[in-house]
């Protein structure tokens, strides 16, 4: 006798997403409304899994939270061989978000949050993505690119590389259409990369995957939430400046309460290369102090910022940051930073162009901003008063150097004049 089938196996509907939020909302469990929409509760579970919303706790003064924590006594600023994450029934098992949660404000651990509207528009997004561009997340880009370029360079053919790595799902086939396309580039991996050139036809244009771009709970307004909840925690307010739609570009980080400012010069101006500036802060400074000096950020929507893993998670995948956005076209939302590339377009005119400057003379050119004295600050300098709450070594960790006010320059010359050889 045939088996009748108890679902009709189609797929959920916007109306049956804003039930499984309803459903997560009151505390109900996935089975529960996976019978209130007549589909399966693994149907429910992969729903919730799949489109919840990540969102990273508060890391300022607790770099670290282990389970624990409590029986060994200890503040933790870094992960130890006892490290043991903490679970919560409700967000790992069921409903498996936390919307509603009765103690979300006061949970210290990080949250998911599911949205039927966003979970739909994701969904109606991958029917159409999944069908045109490179079928290759960034993530997963990054773990192959880190397999096979140094393979490709001891003179490995990729079928060799594939044979030994099986994690690697892509056939043999399209590892060579990416990197005949460039996708593993950065990492060293191009057609010079490959022991035997294969000849073959090349698509004129490939259109790369593009994720949806979803703001939900670091817009403004969550900002301005968030810093009534935690009026403590210091802002760093993050900016780009350049003089050329083609480069070279210069990220600007201002600390809010003592207008310190630095910059990191780069070629392109994408998530990776800004996002990369914090990776490199975080190995300089250490854990600890990182997390004192950029525990939350404030950004615009620049596409070069949008993809706000990159810069809220580390690259163990652990969250070091908040990174909150300015609503479209108000950039006076982040005044200081604004404010502050006044004095960098003192040195750095809009007709001069970037390409002969190095990352030496971007750190020049901020140790005389910062040893501006600034009416705001009593006459002080952003360099006095962020050595005073955060100590010399901080700024020196940032390669920022104090300037004897008689010294300071804030003209073109300063960077852009010929260096003097002994």
């Amino acid at each position: 006798m045939k088996r009748k089938q108890k679902h009709d196996g189609t797929h959920l509907t916007l109306d049956e997403r804003k039930i499984i939020q309803a459903g997560i909302e009151n505390g109900s469990t996935k089975a529960d409304i996976a019978r209130t929409i007549g589909k399966d509760s693994t149907t429910v579970a992969k729903e919730i899994r799949k489109h919840r919303q990540f969102k990273a706790r508060n890391t300022y003064n607790r770099p670290v939270l282990c389970a624990r924590q409590k029986f060994c006594g200890k503040g933790c600023v870094k992960k130890c061989e006892y490290f043991e994450e903490p679970v919560c029934k409700r967000r790992d098992k069921s409903p498996g978000a936390c919307n509603k949660c009765e103690t979300a404000g006061k949970c210290k651990l990080d949250k998911y949050f599911y949205h039927a509207i966003i979970a739909d528009e994701k969904y109606r997004f991958s029917l159409v993505d999944c069908r045109e561009g490179l079928n290759i997340t960034l993530d997963e880009r990054e773990r192959v690119g880190e397999i096979i370029a140094p393979l490709l360079n001891q003179g490995q053919s990729v079928h060799q590389i594939l044979s030994a790595h099986p994690e690697i799902k892509q056939c043999e086939k399209t590892i060579y259409t990416y990197i005949e396309n460039g996708v593993f580039k950065d990492f060293g991996a191009d057609n010079f990369s490959l022991k035997e050139q294969v000849n073959r036809k090349l698509p004129k244009k490939y259109k790369p995957r593009k994720e949806p771009v979803n703001f939900t709970g670091r817009k403004y307004a969550d900002f301005l939430a968030f810093r009534k909840a935690n009026p403590d925690t210091p802002v760093v307010e993050m900016d780009t400046v350049y003089n050329h739609p083609s480069g070279p570009y210069l990220q600007t980080f201002l600390f809010e309460k003592t207008a310190f400012m630095i910059g990191f010069l780069h070629k392109e101006r994408n998530n990776v290369a800004m996002s990369g500036s914090l990776n490199l802060l975080q190995e300089r400074l250490g854990c600890e102090l990182f997390s004192k000096l950029f525990p939350l950020i404030l950004t615009d929507r620049g596409s070069e910022f949008e993809m706000w893993k990159l810069f809220e998670l580390d690259k163990s995948g652990n969250s070091r940051l908040n990174i909150f956005y300015c609503d479209p076209m108000q950039s006076s939302q982040k005044p200081h930073v604004e404010n502050g590339h006044n004095y960098v377009r003192d040195i750095i005119p809009n007709s001069y162009p970037l390409d002969s400057l190095v990352q030496a003379d971007i750190n020049l050119m901020f140790s005389h901003i910062n040893s501006t004295p600034r009416r705001s600050l009593g006459d002080k300098s952003p360099y006095e008063m962020f050595s005073f709450m955060h100590g010399i070594t901080a700024a020196d960790a940032l390669n920022i150097i104090s300037i004897p006010r008689d010294d300071v320059v804030l003209k073109p010359f300063l960077i852009f004049n010929k260096r003097i050889t002994k």
